[in-house]
């Protein structure tokens, strides 16, 4: 299987019940023999949830939720796997991978997304109760964007050997700053020949 995505991301929730702080459910240990200390626990709350940041964007394939071993599995069924980009709603508005079932207590579950893009995972309850987490594994490849523009240049140069210059101008107006931008070209610049003025000429035939 690929690398666990989660171990190098960032962990929050809603709230913090004793010592079980979000990132216990990223620690890389499904179970551990203290049992709950190990792992994510909200207090009990109108719609407890728990986010992952990753980071950067992924196409993730697969989540894997594993249950703590020493409580009822009503800390974890019910609960919404969300993936996207948005923080609305503190991330719980993206759409929905899944809705986690019938996890036994001290059992792990896998669910695939499809391939569903996002940075964020969250892990949203929709009830008023305590949300945990042992751990949540999150496997899939990175996503980069692609974004076309067709652009007219103004230029006495040769825009296709100016391409680096043109590269920062743009980067420059479009107010980014990414390390993996790449210009090329679908069809290289001609120049427009200057139109000639009609001088208003003719010639006369009787």
């Amino acid at each position: 299987m690929d690398k666990n995505l989660a171990l190098k991301g960032a962990a929050t929730h809603s709230s913090t019940m004793s010592t079980n702080v979000a990132a216990n459910a990223i620690d890389g240990m499904r179970y551990r023999l203290d049992l709950a200390p190990s792992c994510s626990v909200t207090s009990s709350e109108s719609n407890p949830w728990w986010r992952l940041d990753l980071l950067d964007y992924y196409e993730i394939s697969t989540v894997i939720i594993s249950n703590r071993r020493d409580a009822g599995d009503d800390q974890t069924n019910g609960a919404e796997i969300r993936i996207g980009d948005s923080l609305e709603n503190s991330g719980n508005n993206n759409p929905v991978c899944v809705v986690i079932p019938n996890l036994q207590v001290g059992s792990s579950i896998i669910f695939s997304c499809n391939g569903m893009v996002g940075r964020y995972v969250n892990v949203f309850m929709p009830t008023a109760q305590t949300l945990s987490l042992c751990e949540v594994e999150v496997y899939g490849t990175a996503y980069h964007k692609k974004t076309f523009l067709r652009l007219k240049f103004s230029s006495s140069g040769d825009v296709a050997a100016e391409s680096v210059k043109i590269l920062h101008q743009l980067q420059s107006a479009l107010g980014l700053n990414i390390s993996d931008f790449k210009l090329s070209w679908t069809q290289l610049p001609k120049k427009e020949k200057p139109k000639q003025k009609d001088r208003g000429e003719y010639t006369h035939f009787i």
